[in-house]
């Protein structure tokens, strides 16, 4: 049995036999996703069964930036509700039987969307049924009532804005390589009037549609990557969703390639569903979608600081001009996003 990078064979082999009903070994494992997110793994037994084994990056250190616990509980928390997730099946909180913690849930089976060409493998109405679903379903987690479920706990209640304002120009001054007024500018702006938020609700952190899986219909059949979910204010992630979703003609710094697909639905269509389907009320959505550019500035910049920081001692840092390009062009998005607030 080969070995493979992050998983304890023998040790997860015995785990899933006494925890995971009708499974028959052997398993094979397969890494479908990496970096320097969480690891994801799909996990086959003989007789063909697959499940998902997710588990923090290789060499992680700081377990509270990768909590497995806290992923497991928001979707065996949702799992009984209208919020479609992957099941879960289980959950080891410590590195007893792989190093790391880990959880495991059920295949899903469906489509990621991450470029056009998968896109336009759908039918028409399919690509138009994707904007639509993924709207829904968001407006859908934005209901949930977090005390009901057993998520009141989850995060502070109050003040997601001015903390995540304060958090991210915190690592922005840590890690920027050069100035960038407009980093300065805008996180002014956007302290100096932050809405109301309003009762709090779960935000997804990072709800875009190639971070939830469709069927051959376009329908969201499993919304996935909840590391960054937490309370606050809902509308952070409807300003973020507008961030990835680009449309024909764009010139984007962000992926949203597989949006922009032909028979895609437009920003405004799904600004338009979300209102009515939530009943928020959007007149300063360009606050959040401000938001939106500007904090992935901050988060591309660190990336940026630790790439060109360990870069093995060599002068040469052009292979990186991506990332620092990409953070003038979202600093200068959110820049314009203000711009329209007036």
């Amino acid at each position: 049995m080969a070995d493979v990078q992050g998983i304890e064979i023998e040790a997860v082999t015995a785990w899933y036999q006494d925890h995971v009903p009708g499974v028959t070994p052997p398993l094979e494992f397969d890494l479908i996703a990496g970096g320097h997110s969480n690891l994801t793994y799909r996990v086959t037994d003989a007789d063909g069964r697959r499940t998902v084994l997710r588990r923090p990056p290789l060499g992680q250190v700081l377990a509270s930036a990768h909590d497995m616990g806290r992923e497991h509980r928001i979707i065996a928390a949702l799992h009984d509700t209208d919020i479609p997730v992957a099941p879960p099946l289980g959950y080891v909180p410590d590195d007893s039987v792989n190093g790391a913690p880990f959880y495991v849930m059920d295949f899903v089976d469906g489509h990621i969307l991450r470029t056009q060409d998968e896109a336009m493998a759908l039918s028409p109405e399919a690509r138009a049924s994707c904007g639509d679903s993924l709207v829904d379903v968001l407006a859908r987690i934005h209901a949930v009532d977090v005390d009901a479920v057993g998520l009141g706990d989850l995060g502070r209640k109050d003040g997601y804005i001015e903390r995540q304002l304060k958090r991210w120009y915190g690592q922005w001054e840590k890690s920027k390589t050069r100035e960038l007024p407009e980093i300065d500018e805008v996180h002014r702006v956007l302290s100096a009037d932050v809405p109301a938020q309003g009762p709090a609700a779960i935000v997804h952190g990072d709800y875009r549609l190639d971070n939830c899986m469709v069927d051959d219909q376009g329908e969201v059949i499993a919304v996935l990557d909840w590391e960054l979910c937490t309370l606050g204010d809902p509308l952070a992630d409807v300003g973020l969703l507008m961030v990835y979703w680009s449309e024909p003609g764009d010139r984007s710094p962000t992926l949203g390639a597989p949006t922009a697909a032909e028979g895609m639905r437009s920003r405004q269509d799904l600004l338009d569903r979300y209102a009515a389907a939530s009943g928020r009320d959007l007149s300063r959505i360009d606050y959040y979608v401000a938001f939106g550019y500007w904090k992935l500035a901050c988060i591309v910049e660190g990336v940026y600081a630790r790439y060109i920081g360990g870069s093995m001692g060599t002068r040469d840092t052009s292979d990186f001009d991506g990332f620092k390009h990409q953070v003038e062009a979202l600093a200068s998005q959110a820049k314009a996003a203000v711009d329209r607030l007036g």
